[in-house]
């Protein structure tokens, strides 16, 4: 039996992943560019702040920022819905919208913004949209029908520490360098990071705001920098040679001997952590999170805080106690 949806109370941090069905290696340059275009869209559309991503051939990871759910004016409202869809439709449902309200038909009115408002500000309808569209573009354009993605989408609920958020959007960056599709995050065009040290305005915006979430900040140089560093932890020799300072080789043998590697070292292999763990931040976090869903797991489990082991994580724990290959050196593919 799956384990239902986690949840924050209020705002959240999650990090997404969904894959190809059967894994396929489907999405090429052309695929990429669409799915970050529709991306980027729905991300407008549902209020949502995407902080970091990371798209490859057959899969794609996603950092969200879930705000509270906000009062929309017509014309806020009417505007995301143009970004979102736009066309007749958009003209439509403005017109409907100030007949309704010009005719004191109040009723009608909530009908018609509601159809569109319960689907922002919520994770599981932000990623359906996406997912979705992309579907229906992907399906037109190949002419194939049925389900594209493999079962339904992945989420970890993070905690809003810098511990945490840090070392989630590190490992979603990172992607690229474990897949081995380039030596420097920097260079990898489907991104966040890639996307913000290649000038991308928003991208460099979303940035700024996971620096500052995580006590950090300032202007973009002083964020970057910061961040730089996260992805190029002090066991780099040389941050100028990416390529340096990481032996796949002595990763093995500390996990083979039961030791610890560093987190420079843990966030370049593959963590199940990251994708499994279901809730990651603090003892006290998790297990505050587990007292809300305690029924989810069981009469005769009684707390919920699992120690993250393998590495030096600074306190970090999930709600999952994860056992088989939960860390193994990355193996490079193609996509």
């Amino acid at each position: 039996m799956r384990l239902p949806r986690i949840k924050a109370e209020g705002p959240g941090f999650y990090h997404c992943i969904s894959r190809v069905i059967e894994r396929r290696f489907i999405l090429q340059n052309r695929e990429k560019e669409i799915f970050c275009s529709l991306m980027r869209k729905t991300e407008a559309f549902c209020g949502v702040r995407i902080l970091t991503y990371a798209l490859l051939s057959n899969h794609f990871h996603i950092l969200v920022y879930v705000p509270e759910r906000e009062d929309l004016s017509d014309a806020e409202l009417t505007n995301r819905l143009r970004i979102f869809y736009g066309g007749p439709l958009v003209d439509q449902f403005a017109q409907q919208l100030q007949e309704a309200r010009a005719q004191g038909q109040a009723d009608r009115v909530k009908k018609l913004r509601e159809a569109y408002l319960t689907r922002m500000y919520d994770l599981s309808a932000f990623m359906k949209l996406l997912k979705q569209r992309f579907s229906i573009w992907y399906n037109h354009q190949t002419q194939r029908k049925g389900t594209l993605w493999e079962e339904r989408f992945k989420s970890l609920l993070i905690e809003g520490s810098a511990t945490a958020l840090l070392g989630t959007a590190a490992y979603i960056d990172l992607n690229p360098v474990r897949a081995g599709l380039v030596r420097d995050p920097k260079d990898y065009r489907h991104g966040g990071y890639g996307e913000a040290m290649g000038g991308q305005a928003l991208a460099r915006r979303r940035l700024c705001e996971l620096i500052a979430v995580t006590g950090g900040g300032g202007t973009w140089r002083q964020a970057a920098a910061q961040y730089r560093c996260v992805l190029f932890d002090v066991n780099r020799k040389d941050p100028k040679r990416p390529g340096q300072g990481f032996d796949p080789e002595r990763v093995q043998q500390v996990l083979d001997g039961k030791g610890r590697l560093t987190l420079g070292e843990i966030l370049r292999c593959r963590v199940r952590y990251f994708s499994d763990g279901v809730v990651m931040g603090s003892q006290i976090f998790v297990e505050s999170v587990f007292q809300r869903y305690q029924s989810y797991f069981g009469i005769k489990r009684k707390d919920g805080a699992r120690p993250m082991g393998f590495g030096e994580w600074d306190g970090l724990c999930t709600i999952r106690a994860l056992r088989l290959k939960v860390v193994s050196p990355p193996v490079p593919v193609k996509g």
